[in-house]
C-alpha cells in the first residue's frame, strides 16, 4: 500500500509538471557545490581547451576549416567532459549521502531533480561553447555557418543525452572514486570514432557504420555540417542542400537521447544500495 502510495504520488508530481523555480533553486544549490570544488571546476573549465589545443597540435587540420574543427572539438569535449564526466560523480555524491532520496520526498519531481543537478554543469558547458565559437571566428575566420539550425540541434540534442547517459552510468559506480572507471568507455569510445582525431573513411563498411552509430558522431557530423556545409563524405552543400544529410545524425542523435532515457529511468539508483 505504501508503495503504491508513493507512486501515485510521483505520477501526480510529474503531471504537475515542471517548475522553473525548483529547478532554479538546486541550480544555485549544486553551482555551489562546484565552485567549491576545486578538481570540478579543472575539469569543467581547463580540461575541455587543454584536450583541444593538444589534439588540434597533434593532428593539426589541413582542410582549411580549422575554425570550424577547433568549434566541433570544443563542443566535443564539453560535452564529454564537463557534462558527461562531471555529471556522474556528482550524482553518484548525492546518492551516497542520501541527498536524492531526501529531495524526492519534497516537491521536486525526478525530472527536476536531475534537470537541476545537470543545470551548473550544462551552464558551464554552454557557455564554453559560446565562447570557444566567437574566439575561433576572431582567431581562425570562422565565417556565417551554412545552417545555423543544424549548429543549434547538434548542442540541444546533444547536451541531454551526455545527462542522460551520466544518469544512467551512475548504475554501475558504487561510489565517486569509481567513477573514473566507469565513465572511461563513454569518454573514450565515442570519441575514437567520432571522426575528430581521425578519419574513418578509409575503414571497411561495417566500422563506418558503427562510427556513425556512436552517440558523439551524429553531434560532430551536425556541427561541421551546419557550420562549413561539409557532409561526412567531404562533399560541400549549400543551405537548402543541408538538410537532408542532416537527417541520418537527427534521427541517430533522437534515438540516443530515448534509449538513455530509458535507460536512466530504469537503472538510475535514488539511493546507496543496502
Amino acid at each position: 500500500m505504501t508503495a503504491t502510495i508513493a507512486r501515485t504520488a510521483r505520477i501526480i508530481a510529474a503531471v504537475r509538471g515542471i517548475s522553473m523555480r525548483r529547478i532554479g533553486s538546486l541550480g544555485r544549490a549544486e553551482a555551489l557545490l562546484l565552485q567549491r570544488n576545486p578538481l570540478a571546476l579543472i575539469n569543467a573549465v581547463v580540461l575541455p581547451i587543454m584536450m583541444v589545443l593538444f589534439f588540434r597540435t597533434a593532428a593539426p587540420m589541413s582542410d582549411g576549416n580549422t575554425g570550424a574543427s577547433i568549434v566541433a572539438s570544443l563542443t566535443a569535449f564539453t560535452l564529454l567532459l564537463v557534462v558527461y564526466y562531471n555529471l556522474v560523480p556528482a550524482l553518484v555524491a548525492r546518492r551516497e549521502e542520501f541527498v536524492l532520496k531526501r529531495l524526492r520526498t519534497g516537491e521536486l519531481t525526478d525530472g527536476e531533480i536531475l534537470i537541476g543537478t545537470a543545470l551548473p554543469a550544462v551552464t558551464l558547458a554552454w557557455a564554453q561553447i559560446l565562447v570557444g565559437t566567437i574566439a575561433a571566428a576572431a582567431v581562425f575566420g570562422l565565417g556565417m555557418p551554412t545552417n545555423a539550425i543544424l549548429v543549434v540541434a547538434a548542442v540541444v540534442l546533444g547536451t541531454p543525452l551526455f545527462v542522460l547517459l551520466a544518469a544512467a552510468s551512475t548504475a554501475m559506480t558504487r561510489n565517486v572514486e569509481m567513477a573514473q572507471v566507469t565513465t572511461a568507455p563513454v569518454l573514450i569510445v565515442p570519441l575514437l570514432f567520432s571522426g575528430l582525431l581521425f578519419s574513418v573513411h578509409n575503414f571497411p563498411g561495417p566500422v563506418q557504420l558503427l562510427a556513425q552509430a556512436m552517440p558523439l558522431t551524429p553531434v560532430v557530423d551536425l556541427l561541421h555540417l551546419g557550420l562549413t556545409g561539409t557532409t561526412r563524405s567531404g562533399a560541400s552543400v549549400g543551405l537548402a542542400g543541408s538538410f537532408a544529410p542532416a537527417v541520418i545524425p537527427v534521427l541517430t542523435l533522437a534515438a540516443w537521447v530515448l534509449a538513455a532515457g530509458w535507460a536512466a529511468r530504469r537503472w538510475l539508483r535514488w539511493e546507496p544500495r543496502r
